[in-house]
């Protein structure tokens, strides 16, 4: 069996460790939120969830420069955690008493996974806007929602 040949350990550099570990804190960052309400899907999940994406993009494009072979399609790294990230979405929401549950939970994690696959991929640019945008969606909208009077659910969206 032929297999591509392997990366040595030094070949470690700050830029792999700079990609996976901003993954992992914005990760952390977004499911604050969830923790904080008591959420199955909290910090770790979020976590998890983004520095796996993360890993998974350094890899798929490491590879793939790598191999420089015309075939391979590093775009599929995209719908492989669409997939991924759809079902365990699909998973966790729930229709209850004539309402829908876990909705925004499902929606943190997406939102997570595409946050670590750009930190893969070293966008910093995209990173920067993802972050600064979930905050403000997480944070401020909920004080815009209390202020237009609507209250807190105990349950998810």
């Amino acid at each position: 069996m032929d297999l591509n040949s392997p990366i040595p350990i030094s070949m470690l550099d700050l830029e792999i460790v700079l990609r996976l570990g901003v993954a992992a804190v914005l990760g952390l960052v977004v499911g604050f939120d969830r923790e904080w309400r008591g959420h199955a899907a909290g910090m770790r999940t979020h976590g998890l969830v983004c520095v796996a994406a993360a890993g998974m993009a350094v890899s798929v494009m490491a590879l793939y420069n790598q191999l420089d072979a015309p075939r391979v399609d590093p775009l599929r790294m995209f719908e492989a955690a669409a997939g991924f990230i759809g079902i365990v979405g699909a998973g966790l929401i729930v229709f209850s008493r004539g309402k829908v549950h876990n909705l925004t939970t499902a929606a943190h994690l997406w939102l997570a996974t595409v946050i670590g696959l750009a930190c893969g991929l070293g966008q910093w640019p995209l990173v920067l806007v993802l972050g600064i945008t979930s905050l403000i969606m997480i944070s401020v909208m909920r004080m815009v929602e209390k202020g237009l009077g609507h209250k807190d659910r105990t349950l998810d969206e």
